[in-house]
């Protein structure tokens, strides 16, 4: 989870890194209270809600927060998930976070409370917290204190286009790897592209590698790679000739490597237009490709990331995450009573008939209507296991080294083996 004596000095250093200057950070909420004059507190909120339906949806719930709050004004702020990244690195280098802010909790959260800029939820929301979903907390409890209120919990699974695969002669979605390799070369025989994916933002492509880790090596060898800072264990590797496999099959759209994720001809637009048969992706991923491309509507289905045979995790573990609001330190008021009416089940029940968002509040799953959803939240109700997103749940470096190494993987410039000695080193250096 990273360095807990990790100091500013470390973030301003990774800020760096990324080529940010200063003049991203004004605006931010600091030390100030949002106060104004007039006695109206503007509460500024970081999200990557950039999507429809959703950024239409989270708009009008800020306005009727401010209906029912006639003192308390919320600025919005919405940006694309690799954009939101590399502003949130620079803003926590200046020590300045926005009021609230879209949090996956894990790694990064621990640094950033580590470094002393996240609000200590624990006290200040209960006890309407404590009602929520227990596995949907999991990520933000740190230390057995709080940080950080879902309002959404899911996993990665695949999600594809029943008529290809009708067209392909596939029956039934694949159980197994060697399954799924069959499958990826029956869509490619009747020129079917198998894959979308965006390899761009490299994120999309670790969903790969971190699946066939958790299949091969099993779930535990990622937690005690962590902790010991030593990614060698021979399942992992043999996670990266698995993938090595599949991409040996050409198995994604031309121009990959390019592509981006929610952008017009990128990852969710080419499933949602028909031009790929599958993406492995989140739970949102139908809102994404409904609003990148057209949507498949009755044709989309989904089913779990496969087994690995002979391997030691089990397909009932699965990978993802959700996502949460902290608060800076120091927030006013006002933000947790936004982050309370946001956890509310009349919240809930909207987020889930509007956006297909799964619910964090109990009784908020009657309102649950498409099957695709269903099969999501059944899936990860039956869970074995459950491991979060690793470019969140491992200390930032040695998260966005797994993105890096994985891509350099499929783009063909890294074997498997300099995969897990690159993650390996970065773990050391972090």
């Amino acid at each position: 989870m990273g360095d807990p004596a990790l100091s500013r000095r470390g973030f301003l250093a990774a800020s760096a890194a990324a080529g940010l200057g200063m003049t991203a950070l004004s605006g931010c909420g600091g030390d100030s209270d949002g106060g104004s004059s007039n006695g109206t507190t503007t509460i500024e909120w970081w999200n990557i809600s950039t999507t429809q339906p959703t950024k239409t949806v989270w708009a009008g719930l800020a306005k009727k927060f401010e209906a029912q709050n006639p003192k308390v004004k919320i600025k919005i702020v919405q940006m694309e998930n690799d954009a939101y990244k590399s502003k949130m690195t620079a803003l926590i280098a200046s020590g300045k976070l926005p009021d609230i802010f879209h949090t996956w909790g894990g790694g990064v959260l621990q640094q950033q409370v580590d470094a002393g800029l996240v609000e200590d939820l624990t006290d200040r929301t209960k006890p309407w917290a404590d009602g929520m979903l227990s596995v949907a907390k999991q990520a933000y409890l740190l230390g057995g204190k709080l940080y950080g209120i879902p309002f959404d919990i899911g996993m990665i699974g695949f999600w594809y286009n029943k008529a290809l695969f009708k067209q392909a002669g596939i029956s039934t979605p694949p159980t197994t790897w060697s399954g799924f390799l069959d499958a990826v070369r029956k869509l490619k025989a009747k020129n079917i592209t198998p894959i979308a994916v965006a390899g761009k933002e490299k994120w999309p492509e670790m969903y790969y590698w971190a699946y066939l880790a958790m299949r091969t090596a099993g779930i535990d060898a990622l937690k005690k790679a962590d902790e010991a800072k030593d990614f060698s264990d021979p399942g992992l590797v043999q996670a990266g000739q698995h993938l090595k496999d599949l991409v040996q099959l050409q198995p994604f759209q031309k121009g990959f490597l390019g592509a981006g994720y929610s952008t017009p001809t990128g990852q969710a637009a080419t499933v949602g237009n028909g031009k790929a048969a599958m993406e492995l992706m989140g739970q949102w991923a139908p809102v994404v490709e409904a609003d990148a491309g057209k949507g498949l509507g009755s044709n989309l289905g989904f089913f779990p990331f496969p087994a690995v045979e002979g391997g030691k995790g089990a397909i009932t573990e699965v990978f993802g995450g959700g996502g949460a609001h902290a608060l800076r330190k120091g927030a006013p008021q006002a933000a947790v009573d936004f982050l309370k009416f946001f956890a509310s089940e009349a919240t809930d029940l909207e987020l889930v008939k509007k956006t297909n968002t799964l619910p964090v509040v109990p009784g908020a799953e009657k309102a649950l209507s498409d099957p695709n959803t269903k099969a999501v939240h059944d899936q990860l109700t039956g869970a074995t296991g459950f491991q979060l997103y690793l470019d969140q749940a491992y200390a930032p470096s040695v998260g966005q080294e797994v993105n890096d190494s994985v891509s350099a993987l499929i783009a063909g410039s890294k074997s498997p083996e300099q995969v897990t000695r690159s993650i390996t080193k970065a773990a050391k250096e972090a």
